[in-house]
Formats: C-alpha cells, structure tokens, sequence
C-alpha cells in the first residue's frame, strides 16, 4: 500500500493518462448499454408487457420473424386451452400498417389483433379501452409521433379507418413501430382481403369468413411449467418462451447481437491496454522493485501492492467514466435515438470493465515474481 500511494502521487501524469483512457471506455460501455436497452424497449417493449408465458407459432414456422409469418387457427388455440398446466390461451394477429390522421400526419402501426378480456387486452394509462371495432389503443410513445386520441387512421391501401381511443401505460413497441390494439376480429377483417374503405361496423366484421391468427399466446398457471413439447405435438405448433420470441421481431437478433459484439471487444481492450501499461511501468521499475527484494520484501506483497495500484485506478477511473456516461445519457433522452438507462446493464459493464482490467493488470504484474533481488546489488554484473 505505501509503494502504491508513493508511485500513484510520483507519476500521477502517467497514471492520470492510464487512468483517462480507462475512463473513455466506461463512458462507451455506459452509451453502448443505454442504446442496446434503448433499441430492446423499442423492438419488443410490447411483448415485455404481456403477462404471457409463451406463443405458440404453427409448425415449421422459421423463428425469425415467426409473427408475420405464422398462421394459426381456432382449433390449436382450443388444443393449447386443454394442455395441463396452461391457464389461458388466447389468439393474436400481428400485421404491420402505414396510416394517415385527418391532418395528414403519416403514422406507422404494429396492429396487434387481440380478444376481448384475454390476456393480452393491454393496460391503458389514458383513455378508455377497445369497445367497438374501428377503435384502438395505440402505444403512450404514439403521442410523440403526433397520434391523439381521438384521430381517426386511415389504413394506406385499404382506406379503412381506425379511431384511437385511448394510450397505453407506457412505451409499447414491436420492431421499433408503435403498437396499437384492436379486435380480433377487426385484425381478421383486415387480414382476410375483404376490407372496405371506412369504418368496420360489427356487420361488416362479422360477415368475414376468416377465422385464423398470427400466434396463440399461453400464459401457465401459478407455480406450473408448460409441457411445451407434448403441447407442440397435440397441436401442430412449436412453441418459445416470451424471451426467446423476442428473436422473431424484425431486426432484433442482428441489433443486439452487433451491440454485445462491440462490447465484447471493449472489454478485451480495456485488459489489453491496462495490461499493457502495467507490463512497461513493471519493466520500468524494475530495479527499484529488485531493492525491495534485496531489503526483504516478499514477491508476494510486491504483488499485492501492483494489483491495490491497479485496483485505484480501475475503480476510480470507471466511477468516473461511469458518471460521465450517465450524464450524456441523460441528455439523449427523449431524442430520436432508442436510449435507455438501465441499472442493471450499467452495473455488469462496470464490473466487468474493472474484473477484466484486473486480469490484465494481473498477467503483467506476475512479471515482477520474476525480479532478482541480485539485480539491486550489481549481481548482473
């Protein structure tokens, strides 16, 4: 501890450098945290909100994408419904749509088809909820792309004509576009081809002979795991957990996995530039490390003292970066990027920034078990 404080207050422009870029890089683990929370919230923020435990997506259905791509009908929503340990089961059609408000405002939807009083029916923070089927109930986040409610959306295309009733309790997302509920059965009047432009009355809605849906959401009961395997086979669907669906909204595998990609490599360069330092500043010190040896000191509390040093300065520098980070996030908010600031990804980028630090500063300073205390009294001579 001595030779560590003495060494850090001596060379304090060297160590301050260090101490710097270690810095640096705990402000791009801060920003690289609050942007991949950011982009996860606005991708499937909407399915993190479904009490559901799982969707079941008819069988063969690629993962990627699998809400788009899935057909599923009555009989296998029926089928899960009978499965022990599923408490409810419940159809949900996903469509993607562009619309227009009455004062010309260009709104893009992800029309999520739910029944009515199932599982899925989203919590409304302001408004009222679906009670006809031309209304709908759009993301909290819609408000700042200039969607009111009581605007009416006019479907691109199809010309039929959506009223928004209420907001949800929060940001509701699905592949970065705001989410908006609606009928079941107004989704399956949609999706059947048969639309007319206007408004859908509960005759037109219900003169459609189309009865199938894009998932089947299953939510188990308390304290029960789902047979998944045995309930695929009954029902001809292959099932994922609400976390492993998240893979099927569009673009969130490769975005996520670019992210924790460049944060990997952050982190082998955060051990690879401490290690790097502590290995010269070993080599630099080396004779003065060879005259505690030759006085008595032990390999050990040498390598204790390095590591305390290390220690100092990874703690102090990621604090700092660490703040510095969470101020600039601070200031991202509420623009068009997709940012979050999350205390548990912040936390684990903190204490990996200073583990892996630790480990390089570790690999270096095991150099100095090699110091030959003959070194301080000519013995290389």
């Amino acid at each position: 501890m001595f030779l560590a404080l003495r060494e850090l207050r001596f060379a304090r422009a060297r160590f301050g450098l260090m101490g710097g870029v270690v810095a640096l890089i705990a402000v791009l683990m801060v920003l690289l945290s609050g942007l991949s929370s950011g982009l996860v919230n606005d991708g499937v923020s909407g399915l993190k909100a479904m009490p559901a435990t799982a969707f079941a997506f008819n069988e063969g259905t690629k993962t990627d994408n699998a809400f788009s791509r899935s057909v599923v009908d009555e009989h296998q929503a029926a089928v899960w419904a009978e499965q022990p340990g599923v408490a409810e089961s419940a159809l949900m059609g996903t469509a993607m749509m562009n619309g227009t408000t009455g004062n010309g405002t260009q709104v893009d939807l992800a029309l999520f088809g739910i029944e009515d009083g199932s599982l899925l029916a989203p919590t409304v923070g302001e408004g009222r909820s679906i009670a006809a089927p031309d209304e709908i109930v759009v993301s909290a986040t819609a408000a700042d792309e200039g969607l009111d409610i009581g605007d009416v959306v006019t479907l691109e295309r199809i010309g039929v004509e959506l009223t928004v009733v209420g907001y949800t309790d929060g940001q509701e997302t699905f592949g970065h576009v705001d989410l908006a509920y609606l009928p079941l059965d107004t989704w399956q009047y949609l999706a059947s081809g048969q639309s007319a432009p206007g408004a859908p009355t509960a005759d037109t809605v219900s003169g459609v002979d189309f009865d199938t849906a894009s998932t089947i959401a299953l939510k188990a009961a308390d304290g029960v795991e789902i047979d998944f395997a045995a309930g695929d086979e009954a029902a001809g669907t292959v099932t994922s957990t609400r976390a492993e669906s998240f893979n099927a909204s569009p673009g969130y595998s490769a975005e996520t996995m670019t992210l924790e990609m460049i944060q990997i490599f952050l982190y082998a360069i955060c051990a690879l530039v401490v290690g790097a330092f502590f290995t010269v500043w070993t080599i630099q010190r080396k004779h003065e490390l060879a005259v505690l040896r030759a006085v008595g000191a032990s390999t050990g509390y040498l390598l204790r003292d390095g590591l305390l040093q290390a220690a100092i300065i990874l703690v102090a520098s990621t604090i700092v970066g660490i703040l510095a980070g969470l101020a600039m996030g601070a200031g991202l908010g509420g623009t068009a990027m997709p940012f979050a600031l999350e205390a548990t990804p912040i936390l684990t980028a903190t204490v990996l920034t200073i583990t892996l630090g630790l480990v390089g500063a570790a690999l270096a300073i095991v150099r100095i078990s090699r110091v030959d205390p003959l070194a301080a009294l000519g013995g290389q001579r």
